[in-house]
């Protein structure tokens, strides 16, 4: 198990600048993401800080990936753990869907020292399969490399098949290359940006054709080493912001329990903060800055074709409408691979030139220091400087 913080944390929520212009507290009184199962594949969770305590299912990690699920390595899981299910108890990190719990997987990423460890610890792609054969709805992965896999690959069309709602960083070499790491760059994965608290896209956001949501990511704390005795301020990434995507999946999926993969992401597209076209996604922002509150505001919300994948274009296959209607299998069709091994060819590669550079197809975490490049409005609607996006 991890170990609690030794000193008390400084109140954290406080410096979580998207909780009001997000209206997490008007949206907490429809949903709270009560019900639903959010798998963590990263350093580890830590279980017992104040934030987390009781919101982590450490006896539901299956057996062959539970080495030292709990053991936290860097600080980077159990961030974004409470960043999305958090309850804030004793000042710490408020989850944005504090009614959701975790699912811990600790894999082999940067950071991670010690030969034995190394061997004992699961890379992700075990870690992928596993969160799939478990009754988790999302799987979290703020993680990324150069890629691609083809084992990773395959383990995230084995997802897919199952119907999981895969949400990833897409990276922070935004002052680089701006290349997209994977597992962001596969199909069948959400990849999200990061902003900062004036709505613009951060400055260190990787961008490209794989960006299909945007959310903050920037300016607000986190754990940020093994020690858990304070959060450290600043803590910025689109590590960040796919977790809060994630927490937004969270609240639609448990006020629509009975909606599927497709339809959670058809709602997050069709709501998501954009003043383009919604057939025009931008490299920066995909199709927009998450708003589950839309959602949430609408008792009525139609999300559509409960057997329609709404980024069938974009994955190039079927594995999300198939696994809808129960007809999926873990091995996925012809046409899905084939798309598949194309987006794979064609697709940006690692999140380089940030603090947490990748080095060939080693996972890193994405940690990174941040400025400016394009516009958008958290709560509502914004601009954005270049609206381009490539076939995928």
């Amino acid at each position: 198990m991890g170990f609690a913080p030794s000193a008390a944390a400084s109140d954290a929520q406080s410096k979580q600048w998207y909780l009001d212009p997000m209206q997490a507290e008007q949206m907490w009184k429809v949903s709270t993401g009560k019900g639903v199962k959010v798998a963590v594949i990263d350093s580890g969770v830590n279980a017992d800080t104040p934030s987390l305590k009781g919101q982590v299912l450490v006896d539901e990690v299956p057996k062959s990936v539970a080495y030292h699920a709990t053991d936290d390595y860097t600080g980077h899981g159990t961030t974004m753990a409470e960043l999305i299910a958090g309850t804030g108890a004793g000042g710490g990190l408020q989850g944005l869907a504090p009614g959701a719990k975790i699912v811990p997987f600790r894999i082999d990423l940067e950071g991670l020292k010690g030969a034995e460890e190394k061997q004992k610890t699961p890379d992700d792609t075990a870690a992928i399969r596993a969160a799939a054969d478990t009754d988790v709805k999302i799987i979290n992965m703020s993680f990324g490399s150069e890629g691609p896999s083809s084992k990773e690959k395959a383990a995230v069309e084995y997802a897919a098949s199952k119907g999981k709602l895969l949400i990833a960083a897409v990276g922070n070499s935004g002052e680089t290359a701006g290349r997209i790491g994977y597992p962001a760059a596969f199909p069948y994965v959400v990849g999200v940006s990061s902003t900062d608290e004036s709505g613009t896209v951060s400055k260190f956001s990787s961008y490209g054709g794989y960006v299909d949501l945007t959310a903050p990511g920037q300016d607000f704390p986190g754990w940020c080493d093994a020690n858990f005795r304070s959060y450290c301020d600043d803590v910025n990434g689109t590590s960040s912001s796919a977790a809060i995507a994630s927490a937004s999946a969270a609240l639609i999926w448990s006020a629509h329990p009975d909606w599927t993969v497709n339809q959670v992401t058809r709602a997050l597209i069709d709501t998501a903060g954009r003043d383009w076209p919604k057939n025009d996604p931008s490299k920066y922002l995909g199709y927009g800055a998450v708003r589950p509150r839309v959602v949430l505001a609408d008792s009525g919300y139609d999300a559509g074709s409960a057997n329609v994948d709404p980024l069938a274009r974009e994955n190039g296959g079927d594995l999300l409408a198939k696994s809808s209607t129960g007809s999926s299998s873990s091995t996925p069709s012809a046409s899905a691979t084939a798309q598949a091994q194309q987006k794979a060819s064609t697709g940006g590669t690692s999140a380089a030139g940030s603090s947490a550079e990748s080095s060939g197809d080693s996972n890193t975490l994405w940690i990174a220091l941040g400025g400016a490049a394009a516009v958008i409005l958290v709560g509502g609607s914004g601009v954005a400087v270049t609206r381009a996006r490539r076939a995928r």
